[in-house]
C-alpha cells in the first residue's frame, strides 16, 4: 500500500497505540465491544472502520479518537 494511504496509516497508528497500552487484540476487542477479528482486520488495513467503530476503539484504548489519526488536537 502507498505510504500516504489513510487506511494504512490509521491501522499502523491503532496497532502502535494498542501495543503501547499493553493490550492484545482480544483485550482491545473486549474493551471496545467489538469482535477480535474486526480489530485484526482493521489493524491489517483490510477493514475500513466507520466513525462509530473508531469511537469504540478510542474508548477501549482510553484515548481521544484524534490520537488514532496521529493528532490529539484539531488543525485550523
Amino acid at each position: 500500500m502507498p505510504d500516504d494511504d489513510p487506511l494504512q496509516a490509521f491501522a499502523t497508528r491503532l496497532r502502535a497505540v494498542r501495543k503501547a497500552k499493553g493490550l492484545t487484540q482480544e483485550r482491545l476487542a473486549e474493551e471496545a465491544g467489538l469482535h477480535f477479528s474486526d480489530v485484526s482486520r482493521i489493524e491489517r488495513g483490510i477493514r475500513d472502520p466507520g466513525v462509530r467503530t473508531v469511537a469504540k476503539l478510542a474508548k477501549g484504548l482510553g484515548v481521544p479518537a484524534a490520537t488514532l489519526f496521529g493528532t490529539d488536537a484539531p488543525t485550523r
